[in-house]
């Protein structure tokens, strides 16, 4: 559990019946959100992971993922409009790559707008660095998507 400065939050992995929260939060931060369906996909296969933060029976922050048996993608971050400055983000991208290291993941990627300027940020402070560009990659065929890459972080941390 993580504490904030009046509330406790509860951090656990989001199970398929959480789908519905999780796309309510996605609708709030991101301009084309998951429908319930695309949910409820994502959580059916065994490569895909998400952990939240929970505020009572309210979803404010979490992570999506895929992985492989030596790499981890990381799919989507929201956090609460009303909780972004937090560092719930921060806190749950470094939980979701402690578990992959736990798992012996070795590299962790990320595709993140170019104009998204805080994800950017968040990531580049995590130690992920630029390694690419995918072309047309989001719905508008001149939106890239930029690829971001890091090694697990080490035993030490």
């Amino acid at each position: 559990m993580m504490q904030s400065r009046s509330r406790t939050l509860e951090f656990r992995a989001l199970e398929k019946e959480d789908a519905v929260a999780m796309q309510e939060l996605e609708a709030r931060c991101f301009s084309l959100p998951w429908t319930e369906e695309q949910c409820r996909t994502a959580f059916g296969q065994s490569a895909f992971a998400a952990f939240g933060l929970w505020n009572g029976r309210e979803l404010v922050a979490y992570v999506s993922l895929y992985h492989s048996l030596d790499e981890l993608e990381i799919l989507n971050l929201a956090v609460s409009p009303e909780r972004r400055r937090q560092g719930l983000g921060r806190h749950l991208l470094q939980m979701a790559l402690q578990a992959a290291h736990k798992m012996g993941i070795r590299k962790s990627l990320l595709e993140v707008r170019e104009s998204n300027a805080p994800a950017i940020g968040l990531y580049e402070g995590a130690g992920f660095r630029l390694a690419g560009r995918r072309r047309a990659y989001y719905h508008d065929p001149d939106e890239d998507a930029l690829i971001y890459t890091r090694p697990a972080p080490s035993d030490e941390a």
